[in-house]
């Protein structure tokens, strides 16, 4: 298999994150697969509102189509596709998080931070303080995000403190070929859980990427998990290393 096995991707950005980096990300994937991107900006809440976005999706497509995400937004897709069979027919997953409810899970705890930081000091200054110690490259994604998104952003750092990751047996419930995007040196998102939801997905394959390569090139990502989908739709078994 060459290409994603739909003609429309719905993905689903992650907590303080928005259709913008979506779109630098996974393009020009998309548009060199003959892929129709549709990424999609979080509304209030968060969680309801991607479910709600996936299941207009599925109707419009009759369930011809890709979903997914990064971070939050990928673990709201695969549950949402262990609990919809038919609903899709691939499942595009990056930097997935943890499993399950952990509240001691790296995302959940940088999500909490940030939201307490914000209510205690306003966005301008809990910027300055959440961005101190990162790259630059991401420093500035941050910055621009977290403006852009005001209106629904203490929400979405919310969602990714208190809603649980996909279940194990959620995971194992997904039938449609999944491919999985773990980034080595990702402190927030560690790899060994990607690896994880490649061991429990009946149907997944996982491409890593560095974390240097990701942020001199977002688009690695999308190329990265379209990859992972072609080995997964092919095979089922076994990462793919980029």
């Amino acid at each position: 298999m060459s290409q994603p096995p739909a003609r429309l991707a719905v993905l689903l950005p992650g907590s303080g994150s928005d259709e913008v980096f979506l779109r630098e990300a996974f393009g020009p994937a998309m548009a060199a697969a003959g892929v129709e991107l549709r990424p999609h900006r979080p509304g209030a809440p968060v969680v309801t509102d991607y479910l709600r976005a996936l299941d207009a999706a599925a109707e419009e497509t009759n369930g011809r189509l890709l979903v997914g995400g990064v971070s939050l937004g990928a673990h709201v897709a695969v549950q949402w596709a262990a609990s919809r069979p038919g609903g899709c027919t691939g499942i595009l997953a990056c930097l997935p998080a943890y499993i399950g409810r952990d509240d001691s899970a790296p995302a959940a705890l940088a999500a909490r931070t940030s939201a307490d930081l914000i209510r205690a000091y306003g966005l301008s200054r809990a910027l300055e303080l959440a961005t101190r110690d990162v790259p630059y490259w991401l420093a500035a994604e941050l910055k621009r995000a977290w403006r852009r998104q005001s209106d629904v952003l203490l929400d979405g750092l919310g969602a990714a403190a208190r809603h649980p990751g996909p279940k194990r047996d959620e995971l194992a419930r997904v039938a449609v070929p999944a491919g999985l995007v773990g980034c080595v040196g990702d402190a927030v998102h560690p790899v060994d859980v990607a690896r994880q939801w490649q061991e429990l997905m009946p149907k997944a394959a996982l491409v890593e990427i560095s974390f240097d390569r990701f942020g001199g090139d977002r688009a690695i990502l999308g190329h990265a998990a379209v990859r992972a989908l072609a080995k997964a739709a092919a095979d089922g078994d076994g990462p793919a290393q980029a």
